[in-house]
């Protein structure tokens, strides 16, 4: 490598950290419907600079979203090692609707977005899936959970309590815990129904 290469090299790291702290930020707030023009003013970049390191939009949230993804998926991994099947199936749960609370691109892709299905997510997806189905069948083995939730069931019921409270979120921010609370009571065994339909995929 030649002396004068090693500035070029720097500014290109240094407007890789500028990019990618902004798109955070921006996606955060604006979601996935966030334009590259509008991270490239956060970031004090040309839009440009910002194709050079990502080839399209789609590119630049997968890599954002990758690593809440990755995350989420170290954490529920660990919970699978709690003492209590309920407790670290409930703590998955409020680390779920906590990401969609705070952060609307992951909001988005968890509701289904197009870019759920790009190369460098459907692995990860695919892998909290797996994690998850680990704890719900642990919780169902230990009494804890009624017999017929799966791990499809507790996914889709994280984007129906996040939507649930979200209307009511900007005044009480809190208020998302009152709906996993009643859900997670809902999933008990005691006094449980047979459910109308299967689940998802079953």
């Amino acid at each position: 490598m030649s002396e004068g290469t090693r500035p070029q090299r720097a500014d290109a790291v240094r407007s890789r950290v500028q990019l990618m702290t902004a798109a955070r930020d921006v996606f955060a707030v604006r979601g996935t419907e966030a334009t590259i023009a509008e991270i490239a003013a956060s970031a004090g970049l040309g839009k440009g600079t910002v194709f050079r390191h990502f080839a399209n939009k789609d590119e630049l949230v997968a890599a954002i979203v990758d690593e809440m993804i990755d995350d989420l998926v170290a954490k529920t991994e660990n919970l699978l090692r709690a003492d209590d099947p309920a407790e670290g199936l409930r703590g998955f749960m409020t680390a779920g609707i906590e990401l969609q609370v705070h952060n609307q691109a992951f909001c988005d892709v968890a509701a289904g977005a197009a870019v759920r299905e790009h190369p460098v997510l459907k692995p990860k997806i695919a892998r909290l899936e797996s994690a998850v189905e680990a704890l719900v069948t642990r919780a169902r083995d230990a009494g804890a959970v009624r017999a017929d939730i799966t791990g499809q069931d507790v996914m889709l019921l994280l984007t129906g309590i996040y939507q649930t409270a979200a209307p009511a979120l900007p005044d009480s921010p809190d208020i998302w815990r009152r709906y996993l609370a009643l859900t997670f009571d809902g999933l008990q065994p005691t006094a449980a129904r047979p459910l109308p339909q299967p689940a998802p995929g079953g």
